[in-house]
């Protein structure tokens, strides 16, 4: 069975950046995260792999922080990888 990626797109406060940057990254199933701001410029990407979880937190947290100063509202694309649960990735039925 594969995995099948998938956009999501929320809606942020500055305010509440931060909180839910650190949020996604701990879930597990985010590849990348993307922070655009109100007119759809990208201020930040962020690989999110399982192994690089305790090297990138920080310094980007920091430049997270940093960032939801400048803009009141923000837009967060998150790119998640989920089993592909489709009849024909399941292959062959049995009979």
């Amino acid at each position: 069975m594969g995995l099948q990626n998938f956009i999501e797109e929320v809606e942020v406060l500055g305010r509440d950046l931060v909180e839910k940057i650190r949020a996604l990254i701990h879930e597990g199933n985010v590849q990348r995260i993307i922070i655009k701001d109100e007119h759809g410029h990208t201020f930040i990407e962020i690989p999110v792999t399982f192994a690089a979880i305790g090297a990138i937190a920080a310094p980007v947290l920091a430049a997270v922080g940093a960032i939801s100063a400048i803009v009141a509202k923000f837009t967060i694309v998150v790119e998640r990888a989920e089993p592909n649960t489709s009849a024909d990735a399941a292959g062959p039925k049995k009979q």
